[in-house]
């Protein structure tokens, strides 16, 4: 059976401020994280087209440096605060924008499906999220980037979703035993 060349997955939190972002390659057997990191635009100005702008602009430097195939990014959680909420979607759009016209498969998940995929757990808190990804991917994650470890269970939620054991048409699992034999990166 031919071995398939790893897919690479670009993980996108958004933010009006701070936008994580997380690079992974990954086949049926490997999990590697590329490169992690955020780019900030607090001090970028107090115009939000201006901000937008960055946001695009930053989001095709990242697709264009590392040539992605898909973008697995997170969908704003519902707050009580409306205009925190638009500027959080425009951030969103504006990135996806920029995953569209680099002609990346562009898929959306809940902050809660991200944290059950990597954790079990849809009410985990980032500590437990980047703990369990250290874990997972055998690596230590610095304290610097932690808020872009939202990024990284973003595209890892991806893999799952996309090409893992959750993907459609796999197989089924008579156990946990069963299901740890096909997907030896998973053990805990």
């Amino acid at each position: 059976m031919e071995q398939l060349p790893p897919k690479r997955i670009l993980g996108i939190d958004p933010g009006t401020n701070v936008l994580g972002f997380a690079l992974i390659d990954a086949d049926k057997k490997h999990i590697r994280v590329i490169e992690i990191g955020v780019v900030t635009f607090a001090h970028i100005s107090d115009d939000a087209t201006v901000k937008l702008r960055y946001i695009f602009e930053q989001v095709q430097d990242i697709i264009q440096q590392h040539q992605p195939s898909e973008m697995a990014i997170e969908a704003p959680f519902f707050g009580k605060n409306v205009q925190s909420m638009l500027k959080l979607g425009r951030a969103q759009g504006v990135a996806i924008a920029a995953g569209m016209v680099n002609g990346l498969v562009i898929t959306e998940y809940m902050p809660k499906k991200i944290k059950r995929a990597v954790t079990g757990n849809g009410n985990a808190s980032k500590e437990q999220v980047a703990g369990m990804l250290e874990n997972i991917l055998k690596t230590k994650l610095s304290e610097k980037y932690f808020d872009a470890t939202d990024a990284l269970a973003t595209a890892l939620c991806h893999w799952y979703q996309s090409s893992g054991p959750l993907a459609s048409g796999k197989k089924n699992y008579s156990g946990w035993n069963a299901f740890l034999k096909d997907n030896p990166q998973r053990k805990g």
